[in-house]
Formats: C-alpha cells, structure tokens, sequence
C-alpha cells in the first residue's frame, strides 16, 4: 500500500449470469476475500475495507439464455443472480457490496457517463459495417476475423451493416502507452507478464474506437442510451462503470465523488487473465475520459484447467464449488486454491490435487501439530496451558519466528509482491514445521519420565504460542479453521476437540 493510504477498496469482475457459477468465479472471489479480511487487519478497522463483487446481467447472450428458458430477461436474471449469491454466502465470502448492474444506482450512473462523454464529444454516432460475433458481443474487421473467425472464441461471424455510437480510444491511445510505462505506475498492470501483453498490444496495434450501443430492433435488453431512444448500451461499457457505480456519484458540475475512490484510498481490481484487454485498455481510458483517477492495480490472475484444458460448459468439464466444498470443506477448498498455484499462473485443479494436499499440509502438518499440542497438554498438565521460562537456543529461533509471523506475511500479500498466497502461506507453514521437527527432536514423553518439568512446561508453551501464531496467520484464508483452534486453545485451559483434518485415505 502506498503511503498516505488509510483505505482499501477491492473489487471482482462482474460475472456473467447466463450460466452456474464454476471454479473460476470462486477463485477470484476467494483471493479477494482473503486480501480484504487481511486488509481489515492490518489497517486496524474494518471500515476502512471495500469489498465490491456482483453480477453483470445485460446483453445478448443474457437475452438469449432467458428465450430458452422460456422467460422474461429480468425473471432470468433474478432467478440466476441467486446462485451467485449462495455461493458466495457458502465460501464464506465478506463481501461488503453485491450490485447488479440491473439496478437503478448503476443503471443511472451508466446513463450519466455516457451523457457526460457524449457532451465532451468523446462519443459519436458513426455507422458499423463489418463483422459481429454473437456469443462474444463483439465488433471485429476484416483483418481480425481471419477465416471468418471470432479472434477470441473461434465461432463463426456474421457480417452487418448498422448505426451506432462509438467511443473515442483511438485518442487516447498515447496517453495510456505513456501511463503504464511510466514508472510511478509500476503496479498498475500484474503481474508483470500481463502488464508486457497490454504494452505490446497497445505498441503494435492502433486502436479502434469502440462500438457502444447496440439498435434495440436487435437487442433491447440493456440500458437505454439517454440520447437515442434507438439504442442500448454496449454490455462492456455497461459493466465496466460498476466500480464507481457501486460507491460514489457525478454531482451538477460533472464530477464523480466517492469516499472510496480519493486520494487517500489504495485501489484493487482483481480479474481473469481473459478480461484484462477490457480492463487495461477501454476502463483506464474510459476513467481518464472521466477526468478520475485510476486504479492502482488491475491484476489478471491464471486460470483453472482441467487436464490442462480450460473450463467450458460445452467441454463438459466445468466443476461446482459447492461440491468440492460439500466434500471436502470451505477452508480445504479454499486452501488448496490459493496454496496450489502462485496467483497470477494457471493451474490444474483435480480431486487428486486437493486430496494430495489436505493430507499433507492439513492432516499431516497442521491438524498433527494442533492435536498432539493439546494432547500433550491434557496429559501432563491436566489441561492448563502452561507458563513459559527460560528457552534454549533452538526454543529461541521458533519463538523469534513466532513473533516476526505476521509481520513477514504481509509483504507477500501486498501489490508489489503480487498478492502471493502461496509464499504468504509457505510462511506459515515453514513455522508449522518447525515446530513438529522441535516435537520430533526433543521427544517431550522423555522429558515427562525424567522429571524435567520446568522444560516440559517451557516446550509445550512455546508449541501453544506457535499455534496462536500459526491462527493468527491462516484466519485470512481460513477463517474456519482458525476460529476452531483458537476455541480448543483457549487462554488458560484448553478445550480439546477432534483432530481438525482427519486423514484422507
């Protein structure tokens, strides 16, 4: 976080509620609810965290999915919506804000832009001949749509002729090249591999002003443009607007105001690497167009393939998170999710994955440490945690890695260190396994026999202040895990219950 940031406003992409939610939205969902429950942490107030995600519900394929069912676009959406807000509610996500862009604070907000940008003359009405890709929503030129192609999904293209408005990229092009090179903004683009694929883009190819509205004689599933009564807006450029939607307004003279998007508030989008041309190029341009400042990090993390093929309902490979968390558990899943993958890479997920993980990191490591902890505990002092006294040297180490835990996971969940859940979590667990080695060599049982008690209680002590460390440290990532050990530990008598992670076998 910058200095001078005392606020924190995270955000998802909108997703699209045309069909079930799959692995993919909840791993975006997930990181992000890990990054804002640390934030809350570190800035020592909740109030100074945002968390924004919510569903983007307008366009063709929204339309077209409602006339299959055989409903209303609006039935469609509200119905569907459901399934989004259930899983999140299931993953245990602490969202502070759901929008939809069928509300009226983004409906009137969208209209407001489009007006403010019409009068600025950034938009025109311009007429389009040339190619559409239905399932994409997408314009695409000769050149583009080589063998009559969509560029993105490979589907077919059909060729049109129409009226529409049109947003100016084109003119500020430059400015955006100039604005991501520059080295104050380091951070805006990451990782740094999506911030080269944005640069060489921008640098190889001229951009074309953006189509952003559709005829309501195709499409009249969309907000209305104010200043064509012909015309709904493009869903991109609809969507895009809800993260300013969400927590701020345009007063009389034009100007957004928004206490979560000032000068003093650390700005996150979190993405999928698929959407990051809309995200890097049309919203940046679309915000300075605004006369608002832009956010600090747009980060378009991997995906999750399945034997090292993307998700795809026609693929049939698309996998429910409510049933990996039905078998295996909220916190299992979400570990597995952000432990598995350095955030920012692609990843291949399977039941052998999780299973391989949870007996290794959860069961053997973890779950062994908490339960023979508390054992040892109940055995030897009748379940009174004990006073801690003179450590050796090695005690010394663990008890200095201790104290340094929260500090050193920190710098890995920040921008800089791009939102590193596998290292912040690697940081844990390498004090975790310190402490089971420490078990492994000092063989505390013969401390017990030879009547050193002075060290047994100093041993077992130092094993308790681990594992409040090690609570502290994973409640970002697993808040129920961490509520259960520090139930069972207690402050002075321990409140042993089953092991945490029985093996899988």
């Amino acid at each position: 976080m910058k200095k001078g940031n005392n606020k924190f406003y995270i955000t998802t992409p909108l997703y699209y509620v045309n069909a079930s939610p799959h692995i993919g939205h909840s791993y975006t969902n997930i990181a992000a609810d890990a990054i804002a429950r640390y934030k809350r942490w570190a800035l020592q107030d909740e109030k100074n965290v945002h968390f924004l995600t919510g569903t983007d519900e307008h366009g063709q394929k929204i339309q077209a999915a409602a006339d299959e069912a055989k409903m209303s676009a609006q039935d469609f959406v509200d119905k569907t919506v459901l399934q989004f807000k259930d899983l999140w509610k299931g993953l245990d996500i602490s969202c502070d804000d759901f929008i939809r862009t069928t509300e009226d604070r983004h409906i009137k907000t969208v209209q407001r832009v489009l007006e403010i940008l019409h009068k600025k003359g950034d938009i025109y009405e311009g007429k389009y001949e040339g190619w559409y890709c239905t399932p994409c929503e997408s314009f695409w030129t000769e050149s583009q749509a080589v063998g009559k192609l969509c560029p993105d999904c490979k589907r077919p293209v059909e060729k049109i002729t129409e009226t529409n408005y049109f947003f100016k990229l084109s003119k500020y092009q430059e400015w955006l090249i100039q604005y991501i090179k520059n080295s104050d903004n380091v951070n805006f683009i990451k990782p740094p591999k999506r911030m080269n694929e944005v640069l060489s883009f921008l640098e190889l190819n001229k951009l074309t002003d953006l189509c952003i509205s559709r005829p309501k004689e195709r499409l009249n599933w969309g907000i209305p443009v104010p200043f064509s009564s012909e015309h709904v807006t493009y869903v991109w450029f609809d969507a895009l607007i809800n993260y300013i939607s969400a927590v701020g307004h345009f007063d009389e003279k034009d100007k957004y105001v928004s206490k979560w998007w000032g000068p003093d508030v650390e700005i996150v989008h979190l993405i999928g690497k698929d959407i990051l041309r809309q995200h890097a190029s049309y919203w940046p341009i679309m915000l300075h167009a605004l006369g608002i400042r832009q956010p600090d990090t747009i980060f378009g993390h991997g995906w999750w393939l399945i034997d090292q093929a993307k998700m795809s309902k026609s693929k049939g490979n698309v996998v429910s998170p409510l049933d990996m968390v039905n078998q295996f558990g909220i916190d299992t899943y979400r570990y597995f999710l952000l432990r598995d993958v350095p955030f920012g890479l692609d990843g291949n997920f399977s039941e052998e994955g999780i299973v391989k993980r949870y007996n290794s990191d959860l069961a053997n490591d973890l779950g062994n440490l908490v339960y023979r902890t508390l054992t040892m505990v109940e055995k030897y002092f009748e379940g009174n945690v004990p006073e801690i006294g003179a450590l050796n040297e090695r005690g010394q180490q663990i008890a200095k890695k201790t104290k340094a835990l929260a500090q050193d996971i920190g710098f890995p969940l920040a921008a800089d260190a791009g939102f590193d859940f596998s290292a912040t979590l690697g940081k844990i667990w390498q004090l975790i396994n310190m402490a089971n080695k420490y078990i492994e060599d000092t063989k505390p049982w013969n401390l017990a026999k030879e009547n050193k008690t002075e060290e047994l209680k100093t041993f077992i002590r130092l094993l308790i202040d681990v594992i409040r460390a090690v609570a502290g440290g994973i409640v970002f990532f697993m808040p129920h895990t961490a509520e259960s050990i520090l139930e069972q530990i207690g402050k002075e008598k321990i409140k042993k219950g089953k092991p945490l992670f029985p093996r899988i076998v």
